[in-house]
């Protein structure tokens, strides 16, 4: 039976400009901070320690670069004043062999659900098993794109 439950698995979205997935990679981990959308903010919130990131470069180049790992679940955000707003740390797991670009995503139908398909500002975006794993699949090239 296919999971739908979305739980456990999860997409990042940055700006390279901003902060790229090779400056991940250096840094090693990050704090996932300076998330301001009540709708981000509740996923970070669900976040786990353990659970498996796909990291997604948003800008001029749109795809998924890498994978990451939870691995301090959701606490204050150190950068704002609020208490409401949370963080978790990230650490970088590995990069895709192939970035999974957007255009691969829509035109999989496998994939047509995705949160970054629906809701396409959204920062911080649960998953499922089957569309966490259709991803990577077709980032380390262990399927053809449908």
């Amino acid at each position: 039976m296919k999971s739908k439950t979305k739980t456990g698995y999860w997409m990042v979205k940055q700006e390279p400009e901003t902060y790229s997935w090779d400056d991940f990679v250096r840094d090693g981990a990050t704090d996932w901070s300076g998330v301001r959308n009540y709708q981000a903010r509740n996923n970070l919130r669900e976040m786990k320690t353990g659970e498996r990131v796909l990291f997604y470069h948003s800008g001029k180049e749109k795809a998924v670069v890498g994978l990451a790992e939870v691995v301090k679940s959701a606490y204050p955000d150190p950068t704002a004043d609020d208490v409401q707003w949370l963080a978790v740390d990230l650490k970088a797991v590995k990069p895709l062999k192939n970035p999974v670009q957007l255009a691969a995503i829509r035109y999989d139908k496998r994939l047509s659900q995705l949160p970054l398909i629906r809701q396409s500002q959204l920062s911080v975006m649960p998953l499922t098993k089957d569309e966490f794993d259709v991803i990577v699949a077709l980032g380390t090239g262990k399927e053809r794109k449908k």
